[in-house]
């Protein structure tokens, strides 16, 4: 993979991340939290998504290029 879009998968991450983490503790998610036991699927999917693209790019910049 290369270098310039592992990055990007980081940066893309990292950003997914921190609207997953502000949106579960909005005013809605907190009330979606207090009746259902969850944070809104808005906030999850973002999380979730972060990770996803954090483990994408820090795995493209970890695995080696193989030759051709």
């Amino acid at each position: 993979m290369n270098k310039a879009i592992s990055f990007a998968l980081i940066a893309v991450g990292v950003v997914l991340l921190i609207y997953g983490i502000k949106a579960s503790d909005s005013i809605g998610s907190e009330i979606s939290e207090l009746f259902t036991g969850s944070p809104t699927d808005e906030a999850v999917w973002f999380v979730l998504g972060g990770i996803v693209a954090l483990a994408i790019g820090l795995g493209g910049l970890v695995r080696r290029s193989r030759p051709r």
